[in-house]
């Protein structure tokens, strides 16, 4: 078996997701994706006829995001016509997953220069959302329903902390330090390596800083925000009379939910694309492409559908076996700021030192673009490693439907 080395790695800035307020809100995702892939041939000074495929996240696969946008977005940006291209769905983890799989498919043989990324355009109308009539997961299937209930991630969050006993205070304390740790790094540049700037057609500038960062965050700001999910809890989702709170009641009838989490202790909703160069030695070798790092170990984990955002504590596990590595041989780790709880409960259940972990701050301060995200940890990850000097890094986030990918990287 081959390794699979990663080239190189580019993101966009994030923009706000709100329709008409976000700086990329009216960028078509086509060209949000033609951005980063357009950018890291130039980098890379690549023949795109030698790219076997490029594989692309998407979660929200509707309107203008729909159409196998990867390969739409690689036509957009350019490349030669023999590059193919594929858009999956594993919800928040699908990022990772573009990563995993490309990785997998050079490291079998089968391929040798795979683009992965993904791109979301949060600020896209006709979003899949629990307004639509039915939960977001099992779209009104009543009998997947009666098996696996999955309700509102929000919801689920706030029932995650009630059952572990993680308060609001710790919580808000972790998205306090989000937004601090995202504040030193934006001023140092740590992320000026890997951030593209998305320009409009006419050549305007859109967009070449993070825009959903708070640095002007406090303690006590945080401590006066409303929950943001307890009003839906109880909103009727059809016309059976069924809650998101029912639902989750369904599989734990005895728990009374404390509602903790908010739009300051919950990932922000942002647009942004990435992607990531991955090679084979042997083609690397060849064309004079430099690597950065190494794939370790990838792994999938698939975990209680109900309480959907569990997943990365065992899916860290998983990967850790699948390398024959500890806690101890990871210096950095990167868990997506789905919402407070999920980092909170990893670090607590891994025993994690803090200070390796999510170094740059997260989603809670920089936002979640769903389908982009775990393709922009790893870059984030890398560029990270190599600021410090350091080794390998784990990358995880919890998806939807209960499930998490987990990837173990390594500079060379």
């Amino acid at each position: 078996m081959t390794d699979a080395l990663i080239i190189d790695a580019v993101r966009t800035p994030r923009g706000i997701g709100k329709r008409g307020k976000g700086a990329l809100a009216e960028i078509h995702p086509q060209q949000l994706g033609a951005t980063v892939l357009k950018a890291l041939a130039e980098r890379n000074n690549l023949n795109t006829a030698d790219v076997d495929d490029i594989i692309w996240g998407t979660s929200s696969q509707r309107g203008q995001q729909a159409g196998d946008l990867g390969r739409m977005s690689a036509l957009d940006a350019g490349y030669n016509v023999k590059a193919s291209g594929v858009t999956l769905d594993r919800f928040c983890g699908s990022g990772i997953t573009t990563v995993n799989l490309a990785a997998a498919s050079i490291m079998s043989g089968m391929e040798d220069l795979v683009i992965a990324g993904g791109t979301e355009m949060m600020s896209m109308p006709n979003r899949r959302t629990p307004e639509d009539g039915a939960p977001i997961m099992d779209n009104g299937n009543l009998r997947l329903r009666a098996n696996h209930p999955q309700t509102h991630q929000g919801i689920c969050a706030d029932a995650i902390a009630t059952l572990e006993g993680i308060s609001r205070e710790d919580l808000d304390a972790l998205a306090l330090e989000s937004q601090k740790r995202a504040a030193v790094a934006i001023a140092e540049g740590r992320f000026d390596k890997s951030v593209v700037p998305v320009y409009f057609e006419d050549g305007t500038l859109a967009l070449d800083h993070e825009e959903f960062p708070r640095p002007q965050t406090t303690a006590e700001g945080l401590a006066a925000l409303k929950p943001s999910f307890e009003a839906l809890a109880d909103v009727p989702l059809d016309n059976t009379g069924v809650t998101f709170r029912s639902l989750v009641q369904q599989k734990y009838p005895d728990l009374d939910i404390k509602f903790v989490h908010h739009a300051g202790n919950s990932s922000g909703v942002v647009d942004g694309s990435a992607a990531i160069l991955l090679a084979s030695p042997k083609y690397a070798k060849e064309h004079g492409l430099k690597a950065r790092a190494r794939i370790v170990a990838m792994a999938n984990m698939g975990d209680s559908p109900t309480l959907m955002l569990n997943a990365p504590v065992p899916a860290a596990r998983k990967v850790l076996e699948k390398a024959g590595l500890t806690v101890d041989d990871i210096d950095l780790w990167e868990i997506n700021e789905a919402f407070a709880v999920v980092a909170e409960k990893f670090i607590r259940d891994l025993k994690l030192d803090r200070n390796k972990v999510n170094v740059n701050g997260g989603a809670m301060a920089l936002g979640h673009p769903i389908g982009a995200t775990g393709a922009m940890l790893v870059g984030t990850a890398l560029d990270e490693l190599e600021r410090r000097g350091l080794k390998r890094a784990l990358i995880t986030m919890c998806a939807g439907g209960g499930m998490a990918p987990a990837i173990i990287i390594e500079r060379v």
